[in-house]
């Protein structure tokens, strides 16, 4: 039964922004379409809502199926309804925001939906309005960054403050003083030292810590101020 017969067919639609860290670079995860429209151009991965599912539920299915993975970290960023912006009919996109560790994804997936990895200063262009979706969410990412521990997300079980370090210096593209770094990560009382050594490190003082994954849930919408002060003066 029709009761809203009056109402016009929108599609809803989900595009999910995924990025990973590969120890130098963050990426960002993209897919070369093989359907029309737009076919044989770059697009974020996404898909249409299903009439049984919530949002949330969507996006996680439609992550699930690229990268093989659960349970990830997850936000929705915003929601795109230009009359234009897809071609083939009216679709409203609602955008979800996502941090993987690479390393843990499905390769077999990833390369079955024609998805690659790809930095972001090579990112290609990309269909429809997805470059402003991608802005926005570097945006974001490094907002939130600077304020909550996110990026824990993007690095594996065991790492050591050099590698976290990598991480946020390519975040903002900026280099950081060492000493001031690794005082301020220490001092949030979120990393475990593990009393082991990283063996693939040629520094002497590589020790692997892991996240206090309690005190990093109980915490982790407070205030932290994770931006070091020479990020602030850049």
């Amino acid at each position: 039964m029709n009761n809203y017969p009056q109402a016009s067919r929108i599609l809803l639609a989900i595009d999910c922004i995924i990025f990973g860290f590969d120890g130098r670079d963050i990426k960002l995860l993209l897919i070369k379409r093989n359907f029309e429209p737009e076919k044989g151009k770059w697009s974020l991965m996404g898909g249409f809502l299903n009439a049984d599912e919530d949002l949330a539920d969507g996006a996680a299915r439609i992550l699930y199926n690229l990268t093989g993975l659960k349970n990830i970290y997850v936000e929705q960023l915003e929601t795109y309804g230009k009359i234009n912006r897809d071609p083939a009919e009216r679709t409203v996109s609602v955008v979800f925001f996502a941090l993987i560790q690479i390393d843990d994804h499905d390769s077999e997936a990833v390369r079955s939906h024609n998805a690659f990895w790809i930095t972001l200063e090579n990112r290609p262009a990309l269909i429809f309005d997805h470059e402003h979706m991608v802005c926005k969410a570097i945006e974001h990412l490094k907002y939130k960054a600077a304020l909550h521990p996110i990026g824990f997300e993007l690095l594996p079980e065991l790492f050591t403050i050099p590698q976290l370090q990598k991480l946020y210096e390519a975040i903002y593209n900026i280099p950081l003083d060492r000493r001031n770094f690794s005082r301020k990560l220490l001092s949030t009382g979120l990393l475990i030292d593990t009393g082991s050594k990283n063996s693939n490190s040629t520094t002497k003082k590589a020790t692997l810590y892991k996240l206090d994954e309690v005190r990093y849930k109980e915490k982790f919408h407070s205030f932290w101020n994770f931006m070091p002060d020479s990020m602030k003066q850049s």
